[in-house]
């Protein structure tokens, strides 16, 4: 139901985990049912697990005898003490008796009663089909998707002075325009396209464990890509044209690649990703920040260092200028629907990759897709204008009009199984591409039909269309084959003759920043994305503020007795919980992020992946910090516990600065190692069980089977709770309310005094009244804390928990660099081994993006270049 009423993740969150905190503090567990509150005791009639726990209670206790391990008085000097005298240490124990009945335990304790058993069961059956009848009217009738088209969101005071939505795009820059903001006045573009390197490739295979066996995806291509040219890299679907764009981009990790990729004749060395720009399909962007300063994040980190913070910016602006995106530059890139829209969207990852100025080549993943014509057709014009000045562009197309075909100079058609079925200039009105296919197909390409789709229908690629002859043999034995081979051949043995381009020596470092600029620039980006994001911050605070307040009033003014020292110790418990909902909230933020660096800024070496992980970390912890000490003002002082410096002051400083960082480091820590949010949410409820399961609250350590103490010892939750619960209880005197006392009659001739006065001695507690001869009221206790001395808290150890606290927070640190390292960046699976034993053939995850070393190395016995990089 709160998933169906709320419009994003992270509210619902807040307020499910307002609700499931409510639910739990009014179950009847933690805060018994007498001593609720009588001005809000009225919320356990709306609990359904009131309900719930009271059935499984009563049913589990119902006539069920528990024997003593402990009677008051026992010990030295008790043993001879008849039984009549002596009573058991426990809620419902009746003088004279060993054992307790589970019915007198359930009502001193809990006030359960068996003959409500069945009643509170039919109740919790109406609240289920209550629940599941109010999903579905709000499903109905509640719409969460707001209507209307695309909006665009500036930062305030930067909207542009625009009367319609039709003025935002600009037009795209004419050759001439692009020419003098890329390569500067009086610049000679014959003299540039003379003297730019080339890339080329040949023989290039590509194959990939499968199944147990093997599959080939590339099969022998080549071709090359030449400066001022605009090359289409078409097929049907499953050809294998993205596959061989990520091989040429060099941004495949996984398989066996061979062939020659070469820059000017010469092997790729470790300058090839710098100069070369990799437009995905795919626009992921910062939502939270504008394009303007996209492209100047971009700019900074990814140019040269020893270009000036000025130059770049100015860069940025020309690319600006060229693409038309001046009047909405301070727009928020956002989400679709209140931000840019899709061929914005197109043209800011465009401009992402311009302003890292890729030299060599531009590599773009079908940049028209989703877009409809006249958006597809100011993309290409770019594109064609981007070319005409002397970049080298390689594209992946999908069945584009005839219009934006003819605007590309050559073609590479590959056919399904990753084969080349032509290579080679298309000619002024397709007239060099259609000669080659009529030739061979014996049809005619009709006036009025696109050259793109007549050729797709001769290969068979087309949707009703087959193909009655291997045209991938045909092109094999053509003679444009031959002339492509020779060309291809000339240029590997002409080229190596120019002078080497030293400037690319400078661009071989993996990033083009130092590891403390990129920490910087990151760490802005993050302090900027947290605060640009209201509606996170905003629950952040809800959930905090709302929780603590709920559970501080709930245990609002406890009295100094065993009932309330349980209660604050519960209470603790509460809080604990707090920081569940605030884990999973930070999960569906900081994934976005992460993906976005894994999907494009990892594989253009933006910056290193560390500098994401830290940054985040730190920025959250900061607003996490501000969080607990609202928790703090609204739970600390509504319970009225010490407001002496010692105390108050270490709560604080436990509960405000230290836990957050504990549980920051700890929830995010399990998001980075994980898959998805879903994986990091079950993979974090099931740690978080085990930790407050084994943490003492539930179950004391003397009471957990052997087998389970380490687990105690190794919660971290046990030492937090000791330090939160040891500053409230501390010094607190005790008073026995009436139901919590023991009593018995003492042996005839003795008085109370004389009767529990060795017992007292050795056990501590106090009487009522030492000198009446009859029903003697004991009482346990005479401190609080002495009540929770049982699972291990004590004051005395606050320091030793607080040292301990910072080990965790630590290994959570190290544990998460460590699990993304191995588990994303290598591409390691957790559960590689167990797959092996199960089933040999299963297919191991591939990694999210690539190691940090080149994937080309030579064979020996030949000239082709190829690794083999084996499944993780």
């Amino acid at each position: 139901c709160v998933a169906t009423v709320t419009k994003d993740g992270t509210t619902a969150h807040a307020i499910g985990g307002l609700w499931v905190l409510m639910m739990c503090v009014y179950a009847g567990f933690v805060l018994p049912l007498t001593q609720m509150h009588h001005w809000i005791k009225w919320i356990h009639y709306l609990n359904p697990m009131f309900y719930c726990f009271y059935s499984l209670m009563g049913n589990e206790f119902h006539r069920r005898h528990m024997d003593c391990h402990s009677l008051i008085p026992s010990g030295a000097g008790y043993e001879n003490v008849s039984l009549s005298n002596q009573i058991c240490a426990i809620s419902g124990a009746v003088a004279g008796r060993d054992w307790v009945l589970g019915d007198d335990y359930l009502y001193k304790a809990f006030d359960i009663r068996w003959h409500n058993v069945w009643k509170y069961w039919g109740i919790n059956l109406c609240w289920t089909a209550g629940y599941i009848g109010l999903n579905v009217f709000m499903s109905e009738y509640i719409k969460n998707v707001e209507g209307g088209g695309d909006l665009l969101l500036f930062k305030r005071g930067c909207l542009p002075d625009t009367s319609s939505s039709e003025d935002w795009d600009g037009k795209v820059a004419t050759r001439e325009e692009m020419m003098l903001a890329l390569n500067g006045p009086n610049a000679d573009l014959e003299e540039i396209i003379a003297t730019a390197d080339i890339f080329s490739w040949k023989n290039l295979d590509y194959i990939i464990p499968y199944d147990g066996a093997t599959r080939q995806l590339l099969c022998s291509i080549q071709g090359y890509v030449k400066p001022g040219t605009m090359t289409a890299l078409m097929g049907e679907s499953g050809a294998g044209k993205t596959t061989l764009l990520n091989v040429l981009a060099q941004r495949i990790s996984f398989g066996t690649i061979t062939g020659d990729m070469l820059v000017n004749g010469r092997p790729l060395d470790g300058s090839f990703k710098r100069r070369t720009g990799y437009v995905q399909q795919q626009d992921l962007h910062m939502a939270e920040y504008s394009v303007r300063e996209s492209l100047r994040f971009a700019a900074d980190l990814r140019q040269p260092k020893d270009v000036s913070t000025a130059e770049k910016y100015e860069y940025v602006e020309k690319i600006i200028g060229c693409l038309g995106m001046d009047k909405y530059a301070e727009a928020m890139v956002g989400k679709i629907g209140r931000g840019l829209n899709v061929e914005q969207r197109k043209k800011l990852s465009i401009a992402t990759e311009l302003v890292a100025k890729p030299s060599l080549l531009l590599f773009l993943d079908e940049p028209t897709s989703g877009l409809d014509s006249e958006s597809s057709w100011s993309i290409v014009q770019f594109l064609r204008a981007l070319a005409d000045s002397g970049q080298a562009i390689l594209c992946t197309i999908h069945q584009p009009s005839a219009t934006l075909f003819e605007v590309f100079d050559r073609l590479l058609l590959l056919k399904k199984g990753g084969k080349t079925v032509y290579f080679g200039d298309i000619g002024e009105n397709s007239e060099t591409l259609l000669k080659y296919f009529e030739r061979n197909s014996g049809v005619k390409c009709g006036k009025a039909e696109n050259p793109a789709e007549y050729i797709l229908n001769c290969i068979g690629a087309g949707a009703t269309a087959s193909a009655a002859q291997d045209w991938a043999e045909l092109w094999n034995n053509s003679p444009e084959c031959i002339e492509t081979t020779k060309e291809i051949d000339y240029l590997h043995a002409e080229l190596p003759k120019r002078p080497e381009n030293t400037s690319a020596g400078d661009l071989s470092a993996k990033y083009a920043t130092s590891y403390d600029q990129q920490f910087w620039y990151v760490l802005r980006r993050t302090f900027i994305q947290f605060w640009r994001s209201p509606i996170y911050i905003r629950a952040k605070f809800l959930e905090c503020g709302s929780c603590a307040l709920f559970v501080g009033l709930s245990f609002v003014g406890m009295d100094h007795t065993i009932g309330g020292a349980q209660s604050a110790f519960s209470s603790v418990f509460m809080l604990l919980l707090i920081s569940v909902a605030m884990i999973n909230q930070s999960h569906v933020f900081a994934y976005d992020t992460r993906e976005l660096f894994e999907v494009r800024e990892a594989l253009s070496n933006t910056f290193h992946w560390s500098c994401l992980l830290l940054c985040h970390t730190i920025v959250e912890i900061l607003w996490s910090t501000l969080c607990q000490f609202f928790i703090y003002i609204c739970y600390y002082w509504p319970s009225r516990y010490s407001g002496d410096a010692d105390k108050a002051g270490f709560f604080f400083f436990i509960n405000v600065l230290i836990f957050p960082m504990y549980y920051v480091t700890y929830g995010l820590a399990v998001l980075y190692f994980s898959p998805d949010v879903p994986s990091a949410s079950m993979i974090n409820s099931n740690l978080f069980a085990a930790m407050l399961l084994f943490c003492g609250i539930l179950n004391p350590k003397r009471y957990s089977p052997h087998f389970w103490s380490f687990m105690y010892v190794a919660s971290p939750f046990t030492y937090f709770v000791q330090a939160f619960v040891s500053p409230i209880l501390h010094n607190r005197k005790l008073v026995c309310a009436y139901s919590e006392l023991s009593i018995v009659d003492p042996p005839g001739g003795q008085t109370c005094g004389e009767y529990f006065s060795e017992y007292i001695e050795a056990n501590g507690g106090y009487l009522r009244a030492n000198d009446t001869t009859s029903n003697c009221q004991y009482c346990p206790y005479t401190m609080q804390e002495q009540v929770v001395i049982q699972y291990g808290i004590k004051w005395n150890q606050h320091w030793r928990d607080f040292g301990i606290a910072w080990i965790y927070i630590f290994a959570n640190v190290g544990f998460m660099l460590f699990g993304y390292y191995y588990f994303r960046v290598l591409g390691k699976s957790p559960f590689a081994v167990i797959f092996k034993l199960l089933n040999p053939k299963s297919l191991i995850p591939k990694p999210r993006h690539e190691k940090d070393n080149t994937i080309f190395q030579k064979k020996s016995g030949d000239d082709k270049i190829g690794t083999q990089k084996k499944a993780s």
